[in-house]
């Protein structure tokens, strides 16, 4: 029924990539994967995409149905696709969509107030956008800001640049309302990076250095991606 809205929505017949956001633990993957796979036998989508799973479910619905696509958050201060879905989409020929690139606004110095964070903003119950843990965050952006300026970059050209350095199968998925903004993003995609570039980006912002988790206890259980020990369970 949600592929038949959409494509309402859409206006359109066919949807090019249809993700399952968020995997139900009490749904098998497989049976979910397998009625996506109906929704492409139909002729209703063409690639089926997850999002925000880890390895283990991965490779379970691959064996399912080919994944064309994970889209998981992955940035210089959310690290944890490194914990093996980066290794394991770069093997299975998967495409890994990082979305919050710019570490929802972090990672482009523009935010320095949370407490000015409009009534609904969804950053506003993100443990590490409290005021005292945003506080010691933003201790990292003068460094960040000093080898931007090396590289003759902004902060936020920077930080894509980097997620882009990781490996040729990640597609950076900033977000924006801006058209400045979004020509910036773009440009991010034309940095260059050296060795010695990104060696000074991974020293700064080593995983267990941010403070605060990406969501509260509820959202943490929710999302079945690999925590670092330090994390919410």
């Amino acid at each position: 029924q949600n592929c038949e809205d959409s494509l309402r929505r859409l206006g359109t017949e066919v949807i090019d990539l249809y993700y399952l956001h968020r995997w139900d633990p009490r749904v098998p993957i497989e049976e979910s994967v397998g009625e996506m796979a109906r929704l492409k036998e139909e002729g209703k989508i063409r690639a089926l995409g997850l999002s925000e799973v880890g390895v283990a479910t991965l490779r379970r619905a691959h064996r399912e149905h080919p994944i064309a696509a994970l889209q998981s958050e992955y940035s210089l201060w959310s690290r944890n696709a490194e914990l093996g879905t980066l290794a394991a989409c770069r093997e299975l020929g998967i495409a890994y969509v990082a979305f919050s690139p710019l570490g929802r606004a972090f990672l482009t110095g523009a935010l320095q107030d949370v407490t000015s964070l409009v009534a609904g903003d969804i950053r506003a119950a993100m443990p590490r956008f409290a005021p005292a843990a945003y506080a010691r965050n933003l201790q990292r952006l003068a460094p960040m800001q000093a080898i931007a300026q090396e590289a003759g970059c902004t902060l936020a050209e920077l930080a894509i640049a980097w997620v882009l350095h990781q490996g040729e199968h990640i597609i950076a998925l900033p977000g924006t309302t801006s058209v400045a903004h979004l020509h910036e993003d773009l440009r991010g995609g034309t940095v260059a990076l050296n060795a010695q570039t990104l060696a000074a980006l991974d020293a700064l912002f080593p995983p267990e250095a941010i403070v605060g988790d990406r969501y509260g206890p509820q959202g943490q259980r929710e999302v079945d991606t690999e925590k670092f020990p330090f994390e919410q369970r």
